[in-house]
C-alpha cells in the first residue's frame, strides 16, 4: 500500500468507458479516502456538516492499517477452531436457559426452539465470516458498522454490544453461583448449605404483569466474586492456551454426554405429552406454537460465541476452508447437544419443575432420583463440576470480548480516553476491563437470570442484523476489497443469505416481550444522549481526521 493509493481521489479505475453505473458511483464514494473530505467545507452549513458527521465511515484501508500492526501466526486448523466455537457456545444455554425456556414458554418443544435459534445463528455465521475475513480487527460488529454505515450507527451497535456482553456475562455468573452452591451441598451430603440470602439475587422479575420485586435476599456473593476474579485475571493478562481451552471444552462435553447416557434409560414418556403444551394464559409468549418462537428468542443467547471463530480468521491455516468448518462444525455439534440434552431433561422431569430453576440439569437428576428411588448424587456432582468449569470459560471469553469493544470505542474517541489506556506491565486495557468487570459483577449480584438472559438475546439479534446489513452494503460499495471468505452462491445471488438473516433477526426481535424491547430502547436512549453530549465532540475522525489518517498510514507503511 502506498501513500498515493491511501489518499487517492482517482476513482476512474472502477468506471466503465460509458461512465459510472449507479453502484459504481456509490463504490467510488466509499473508495475515496481523502482525509480532507471529513473536514467542514467552506460552503457547508453547520447543520449540514453535523448531519454528515453522523454518517462518516471509517475506511477499510485504515482498518487494514490497524490490522497490519499485529503480525498473526497462521497456526489454527479446523479442529482447533471447532473447539474454540464450542468453548464459547456451550455453557449457559445448556446449564441454565434450557430449563427456563422449557418451563416458561415451550415445554418439551423447547428442542424446536433451539433448532430455530441455530438456523438464525447459521445465517449470522456466514455474514460474520465474510466480514471478519475482510476486516480482521477487534471490535466485532462495532468495527463492521463503522466501515459500512458510519459513526452514529457504529456507536449505536457498540453501545448495544456493551449491554449484550455485560448482561451475558452476568447471566452466566448467576448460573455459575447456582451450580457452585449445588455442588457443595451434594458433595457434602447436605451438610454444607449456603444461605440463599447471600447466594441469590435480591430482585425477582415477573413478565406478566411486568414488575420487579424484592425477594428477601441480600446479595449474590459467589456470582459477584467469580466475575471480579476473572476481571483480575484478564487485567493481569493470563490467556488460555490452546490445550487448556481444549481441556475445558472436553470436560464440558464429557459431563454432558455422561448426563445424556446416564439418564436416557429413565425417561418418563408421559412427560412428553403434550409435546407442545396449549396456551391457556391468553399471552401468546407462553406455550402453544407461538411459545416455541418466544423461547427461540430467549435461547438465541445460547449461540453467542461462534463469532469467536470468525475473529480468528487471520490465524487460520486455510481460512476459506477452516473458518467455515470451525463455525458450522461448532454450531452443528452444539445444536445436536442442545436438542438431545433438552430431550433428556424434559423426559426426566415434567417441564414445569424447571420454571425458576437456575440449575435445570441438577433438577432433572433429582427428579429421576425422586421418581426411581435410585441414588444419582454422583451424577449431580459431575454435572455441577462440568457446569462450573464450562461457565467459567464462557465468562472469560465474554468479559475479554467486552473489554476489547470498550477499548476500541475509547481509542476512536467515543468513550473517555481513560478506557483506551494500556497497562505498562501487563499490556492490557486495564481500566476498560475493570469498569466492565465491576459493572457486570454488580448486575450478577442483584438481577435474576431470566431478566438478564432476555436482554442479552435482543441485543445479540440487533448486532446480527447490523452485520447482515454490513455485508450487503460492502458488496455494493467495496466490491474491490479482498475477502478471504465469501458467502457462497455468486456475487449477488449469495446476498439472499444475509437478507434472510435480517428477516429472521427482525422476526425474533418482534416476538420478544414488549418490556424487553422497551429496556433495549431505554438503554439505547441513554447511549444516544452520551454520544451527542460527549462522543461526537471527541471522535478522532471529527476532531482531527487528517492526523488520524496520517497515524494509520504510518503504521501501514511500517509493515510493507
Amino acid at each position: 500500500m502506498s501513500d498515493q493509493i491511501l489518499y487517492s481521489d482517482d476513482t476512474s479505475s472502477i468506471y466503465s468507458k460509458r461512465g459510472p453505473t449507479f453502484f459504481q458511483a456509490i463504490s467510488a464514494k466509499y473508495s475515496k479516502v481523502d482525509p480532507h473530505s471529513y473536514l467542514r467545507r467552506s460552503d457547508e452549513s453547520t447543520f449540514r456538516f453535523w448531519v454528515r458527521r453522523l454518517g462518516q465511515i471509517k475506511p477499510v484501508e485504515l482498518l487494514w492499517a490497524d490490522a497490519e500492526s499485529s503480525e498473526l501466526k497462521r497456526a489454527l486448523n479446523s479442529f482447533q477452531l471447532i473447539f474454540i466455537g464450542i468453548g464459547a457456545i456451550i455453557g449457559t444455554g445448556i446449564f441454565v436457559l434450557s430449563g427456563l425456556a422449557a418451563g416458561r414458554n415451550a415445554g418439551p418443544a423447547v428442542t424446536i426452539s433451539f433448532i430455530i435459534a441455530a438456523i438464525a445463528a447459521g445465517f449470522a455465521a456466514l455474514s460474520y465470516s465474510e466480514m471478519a475475513s475482510m476486516i480482521p480487527v477487534s471490535g466485532s460488529a462495532y468495527t463492521y458498522a463503522y466501515a459500512t454505515m458510519g459513526e452514529f450507527i457504529a456507536w449505536t451497535i457498540g453501545w448495544d454490544l456493551i449491554l449484550e456482553y455485560m448482561v451475558a456475562a452476568a447471566t452466566v455468573g448467576v448460573g455459575w453461583s447456582g451450580y457452585l452452591v449445588k455442588f457443595f451441598n451434594i458433595a457434602s451430603g447436605g451438610r454444607i448449605v449456603f444461605s440463599t440470602k447471600w447466594t441469590q439475587p435480591p430482585l425477582t422479575w415477573s413478565e406478566n404483569p411486568a414488575s420487579i420485586s424484592y425477594s428477601g435476599n441480600y446479595f449474590n456473593v459467589p456470582g459477584f466474586l467469580v466475575i471480579m476474579l476473572i476481571t483480575i485475571v484478564l487485567i493481569i493478562g493470563i490467556r488460555q492456551s490452546s490445550w487448556f481451552n481444549i481441556a475445558v471444552v472436553s470436560i464440558k462435553l464429557v459431563v454432558i454426554l455422561i448426563f445424556i447416557f446416564g439418564l436416557c434409560g429413565y425417561m418418563y414418556p408421559a412427560y412428553y405429552h403434550p409435546y407442545v403444551p396449549p396456551n391457556t394464559s391468553g399471552d401468546w409468549h407462553y406455550f402453544g406454537v407461538s411459545g416455541i418462537f418466544a423461547a427461540a428468542t430467549d435461547v438465541f443467547f445460547s449461540y453467542i460465541g461462534f463469532d469467536a471463530v470468525t475473529t480468528a480468521a487471520l490465524e487460520a491455516k486455510n481460512p476459506q476452508r477452516d473458518v467455515p468448518l470451525g463455525i458450522f462444525g461448532s454450531l452443528v455439534i452444539s445444536t445436536v447437544l442442545y436438542v438431545v440434552f433438552c430431550t433428556i431433561m424434559t423426559g426426566a422431569g415434567q417441564y414445569s419443575i424447571y420454571l425458576g430453576s437456575a440449575t435445570p440439569a441438577i433438577a432433572a437428576v433429582e427428579a429421576v432420583q425422586a421418581r426411581t428411588g435410585k441414588d444419582f448424587s454422583w451424577l449431580s456432582i459431575l454435572v455441577a463440576i462440568g457446569a462450573v468449569a464450562g461457565l467459567t470459560s464462557v465468562m472469560i471469553i465474554q468479559l475479554l470480548a467486552q473489554s476489547r469493544v470498550f477499548y476500541c470505542m475509547a481509542k476512536d474517541g467515543l468513550l473517555p480516553p481513560l478506557f483506551a489506556k494500556v497497562h505498562s506491565t501487563f499490556r492490557t486495557p486495564h481500566w476498560a476491563t475493570l469498569a466492565i468487570g465491576f459493572s457486570t459483577a454488580i448486575l450478577a449480584a442483584v438481577l435474576p437470570v431470566d431478566l438478564l438472559g432476555k436482554m442479552t438475546s435482543v441485543g445479540t439479534l440487533l448486532a446480527f442484523f447490523i452485520v447482515h446489513l454490513g455485508v450487503i452494503v460492502l458488496r455494493f460499495t467495496r466490491p474491490d476489497a479482498e475477502r478471504r471468505f465469501k458467502i457462497p452462491g455468486g456475487e449477488y445471488p449469495s446476498l439472499i443469505f444475509p437478507i434472510i438473516g435480517m428477516i429472521i433477526s427482525i422476526g425474533l426481535l418482534a416476538i420478544a416481550e414488549v418490556t424487553t424491547i422497551w429496556r433495549l430502547f431505554i438503554w439505547m436512549g441513554i447511549g444516544w444522549i452520551f454520544y451527542f453530549v460527549y462522543g461526537i465532540h471527541r471522535s478522532r475522525f471529527n476532531v482531527d481526521p487528517v492526523g488520524r489518517f496520517a497515524e494509520d498510514f504510518l503504521i501501514a507503511t511500517q509493515f510493507m
